[in-house]
């Protein structure tokens, strides 16, 4: 991965490489932003660069690079290393640096475990910042999703930070960099990584994934600057169909009141998994805010499908100025508690109690 090959974000791109061009650049970086902005794409990008351009890089193979992720213990007995899952880890960045959490879940079948990055992590990276760089430059650590660290590995990683080796660079590419300690934010210089606009996106689907113009051009509309989600409508769409059709499912019964069927839809829902779970909120959070703009006559300002704009022609009008912070209030509400490992049954089935309130408030 070079610069020229990172989707969009010219002005991160023109503010690292004058950092390295000035020799101002910090010992430890963190680029924080949503899911699918292009923060691995731009890390292992000047990692490259600080690696003299080594082909050994797009491999993931250099023996001065090092990447930490999340991962589960396949013996609760013994050390957990990122390094069980190289070999799946390289597979799934070389054939498609913007994947995501899900994607990452998938190619280690991780189903629904939830992933850390365990202390046996910062010991090896402990280890191996210890020594002298194999090829004499830069030893480079990139550390995907920091925030699933656990509190050993936090604190192991916060030392490292504070007495960082000569000629060693750490990049932390983080979704929610407010999960980690202040003090590790406090030695990293944080840089936002934005949303990609829509038109780097259409371009890259076009140039670097062969998509048809005019599908690309939908695809980005619908992706709202998440690359992530892009490349996962060009592989599969049948996950936005579903989506649609539980979101469908759950505004008829809160209209028409049927709790003993809404109730049944929770449980639907709570056998998805926490992570189909939370793309579900988010894909909800999107519909409502584009019904309620449905309303205003605007074709240009929507970014639904065709199957969702024929949805919206009668539900449109059921969002409205009434309750259209209330239904977006609640969506955040039951995020967080699925977030937290709340019991996904209740937390959806009283998502679905209150709609009926609310769908009703014209």
């Amino acid at each position: 991965m070079i610069f020229d090959e990172v989707i969009g974000q010219e002005e991160v791109k023109h503010h690292l490489l004058q950092e390295l061009e000035t020799g101002r650049l910090p010992h430890a970086l963190l680029l924080g932003g949503p899911e699918g902005n292009g923060g691995f794409a731009l890390a292992w990008a000047l990692a490259t660069r600080l690696l003299n351009n080594s082909p050994l890089v797009a491999k993931l193979q250099h023996p001065d690079l090092y990447f930490s992720y999340p991962i589960y213990k396949k013996e609760a007995t013994k050390p957990a290393p990122c390094d069980l899952f190289a070999k799946q880890w390289r597979e799934l960045v070389t054939q498609n640096p913007y994947f995501g959490y899900s994607e990452w879940m998938s190619a280690i079948g991780a189903e629904n475990q939830q992933l850390t990055i365990y202390v046996d992590e910062a010991n090896t990276l402990l280890k191996k910042f210890s020594l002298k760089a194999n090829q004499g430059g830069y030893k480079v650590s990139i550390i995907w999703l920091p925030e699933k660290m656990n509190m050993d590995c936090a604190n192991k990683l916060l030392k490292l930070l504070e007495e960082p080796p000569t000629a060693s660079v750490f990049i932390l590419v983080s979704e929610h960099p407010e999960l980690l300690l202040t003090t590790i934010r406090s030695r990293c210089q944080y840089i936002d990584v934005p949303k990609i606009s829509d038109q780097s996106i259409e371009q890259a689907l076009i140039e670097q994934q062969k998509v048809d113009p005019t599908m690309a051009h939908n695809i980005a509309r619908t992706s709202y600057g998440n690359m992530t989600v892009a490349m996962r409508q060009i592989v599969d769409n049948s996950e936005q169909e579903q989506f649609l059709e539980l979101f469908k499912n759950l505004m008829r019964l809160s209209y028409t009141r049927k709790v003993r069927e809404m109730k049944l839809w929770s449980e639907e829902i709570a056998a998805l998994g926490r992570e189909r779970q939370k793309r579900f909120l988010d894909y909800c959070q999107r519909m409502i805010r584009e019904n309620f703009i449905y309303n205003f006559g605007n074709p240009d300002l929507n970014y639904m499908n065709s199957a969702e704009a024929g949805f919206a022609v009668n539900f449109a009008p059921f969002v409205n100025e009434n309750n259209v912070i209330g239904i977006m209030d609640e969506l955040q509400l039951c995020y967080r508690d699925i977030i937290q490992n709340a019991n996904a049954k209740i937390v959806f089935f009283d998502f679905a109690l209150k709609m009926i309130v609310l769908i009703k408030n014209r």
